[in-house]
């Protein structure tokens, strides 16, 4: 799933730099922990390119479109559970022990995905997977914060999320490296079990969360890290802080216990949190970046790049752009402000959305005719084109919907938008066409347009990242009552995962249904909706005390007519 960074400005960035020069043992427990979103990156983008492969070895998930988005999207289901799971296990084991734990699931999962022999396992697999990663999307960035000098704490936090993108960049990295390898998607898959030993290892060496320590009444233990985390000058005073801080904790905790479903709804300022927080995970899902991270090979190759390696090599910058994006949004978010932020990301998502809906659109209008001439010289013939009454009207996307059997497309030695030929979509087909130095397509067709789709991807991303990529984060760990927070970004975190289930599991069917580009006309949609959502329900947070957090929305009123001047003190919201 897609990430984003905490607020952290490059001052603090700065001074975790000296902090880590003096004391080295800070930066070692950040990036020890921070392993865990690194591996959640690496699944992210590693199942993009390896379900090129896999389709290519597991011919039913090739002609079943289901198939292809139930490897993807089942990992996400076990991510839904494992975050479920994880609260209760940091809570009850503590957040080492519990990233130990969501090693040793994405260990099994890595595993057996690269020794499956047919999609029910790498499915198995990949719900092992999942549960790993849901689990270590709340183990690794808690246990960093808690384990965190006060002053760099947002800094190390962030460090996380950095690992997040970097992840996704490896996992292309990776995936061009074992393009030529037997096996291929086995050793892209298997590979991810390095990363997850490492980390074993590295936590076994590791102390406990002192905060988690002090919760448990472990108080020696937890003073003993501290003194190794703070310079002397400083431990007595954090000693006392966390102390005092884990006391109203424990009390908060005992008083939300009672707190039923009703009473929060009730409640003008957990409602109206609410309504703005999970409101931006829901709009940050479906305009559709998932999708994009997902299958980003699949998408250029629906753009006319034929070559599995070209796909990932493009998809590539794209991975590229994106942690990119995620180190621009830490300097904007807090000079250009949340809501603006979020608006300026939206507006240029549409623009992006629009550009690739009018490509792909395009692409399908101007695809290649199928020649009977250029057809009739190989003997694998497409069924459905033998017996059509008017073979003159077949065109490339005609081809690639046939379905009984599936068949796809040889394009023209010299001019790949010349006729082709319209051959039943097996291993002889493409071979024969490849050694007539034709290119072979079975999910999109050959375009002069191509190069549109990716500068279309390009901008999504540019756009994406640095606002909605990170503001519904920042804006969600901001927003709620200090005593409601715990059960309200459980409530956001879960409505991050069911949406990203609903929109990757549905991809592919509607690119199928609907078309491709009908597909991203949805998305720019759901994006124009989105900018009249934040306009209307979506506060102001910044430069706003978490202390007047719910004054201010208390105060605030829904603005259906945005476009009036209000008269009320909560205007500047």
């Amino acid at each position: 799933m897609e990430g984003g960074i905490p607020e952290a400005d490059m001052s603090a960035f700065r001074e975790c730099l000296a902090l880590s020069w003096k004391n080295p043992y800070v930066l070692r427990l950040a990036f020890s922990a921070g392993i865990g979103g690194l591996l959640f990156g690496y699944d992210t983008g590693v199942i993009s390119g390896a379900l090129l492969y896999i389709r290519d070895d597991f011919k039913a998930v090739d002609r079943k479109t289901w198939l292809q988005e139930a490897i993807v999207s089942t990992a996400l289901a076990g991510a839904i559970i494992g975050a479920a799971v994880g609260g209760w296990i940091n809570d009850r084991f503590g957040r080492r022990i519990a990233i130990i734990l969501a090693d040793a699931l994405f260990l099994t999962g890595a595993i057996i995905m690269a020794a499956a022999t047919n999609p029910a396992i790498l499915i198995v697999g990949r719900v092992f997977v999942g549960l790993g990663v849901g689990m270590a999307s709340m183990a690794s960035p808690l246990y960093i914060s808690e384990a965190s000098p006060t002053r760099v704490r947002g800094a190390l936090v962030s460090l996380n999320s950095f690992l997040i993108t970097g992840g996704q960049f490896l996992s292309y990295l990776i995936n061009l490296a074992f393009t030529k390898a037997p096996g291929t998607w086995r050793w892209m898959l298997g590979v991810a079990a390095v990363p997850a030993i490492v980390q074993i290892i590295l936590m076994f060496s590791l102390p406990e969360s002192p905060r988690w320590l002090y919760r448990k009444g472990r108080y020696e233990e937890g003073q003993a890290i501290l003194k190794k985390i703070y310079p002397p000058e400083d431990v007595e005073g954090e000693i006392q802080a966390l102390k005092e801080s884990v006391d109203l904790e424990i009390k908060e905790s005992e008083s939300s216990e009672k707190i039923n479903m009703m009473k929060l709804l009730k409640t003008t300022a957990v409602r109206r949190g609410l309504y703005a927080g999970m409101g931006l995970q829901i709009f940050q899902q479906f305009v559709g970046i998932n999708t994009v991270m997902y299958y980003s090979p699949t998408i250029v190759q629906l753009a006319g790049f034929a070559s599995n390696r070209t796909a990932l090599l493009l998809s590539l910058i794209t991975s590229g752009l994106n942690a990119f994006g995620s180190i621009l949004s830490i300097y904007f978010i807090d000079k250009t402000g949340r809501k603006k932020l979020a608006l300026i990301s939206l507006s240029g998502v549409v623009v992006a959305l629009a550009l690739l809906t009018v490509t792909f659109r395009e692409s399908e209008i101007h695809s290649p005719m199928v020649s009977a001439i250029e057809t009739s010289h190989f003997n694998t013939t497409c069924p459905d084109f033998t017996s059509t009454v008017d073979p003159g009207r077949w065109t490339c996307m005609t081809c690639l919907k046939a379905s009984s059997p599936s068949c796809g497309f040889c394009a023209a030695p010299n001019d790949k938008l010349l006729p082709g030929a319209c051959l039943i979509s097996n291993d002889t087909s493409k071979d024969i066409c490849g050694n007539d130095h034709r290119s072979w397509y079975t999910r999109g067709c050959p375009s002069k347009f191509g190069w549109a789709a990716l500068i279309g991807l390009a901008l999504y991303i540019i756009f994406f990242s640095p606002g909605m990529g990170t503001v519904p984060w920042v804006v969600n760990s901001e927003i709620y009552p200090l005593r409601y927070r715990g059960v309200c970004g459980g409530m956001a975190s879960t409505t991050v995962w069911v949406s990203n289930l609903i929109v990757s599991q549905s991809f592919l069917s509607l690119t199928q249904a609907i078309g491709t580009a009908w597909t991203f006309m949805m998305f720019g949609i759901v994006a124009i909706v989105g900018i009249f959502f934040v306009i209307i329900f979506v506060p102001e947070t910044k430069g706003v005390p978490m202390e007047e957090v719910e004054k201010m929305l208390e105060q605030r009123s829904v603005q259906f007519k945005f476009w009036q001047k209000r008269n009320s003190v909560s205007e500047k919201y």
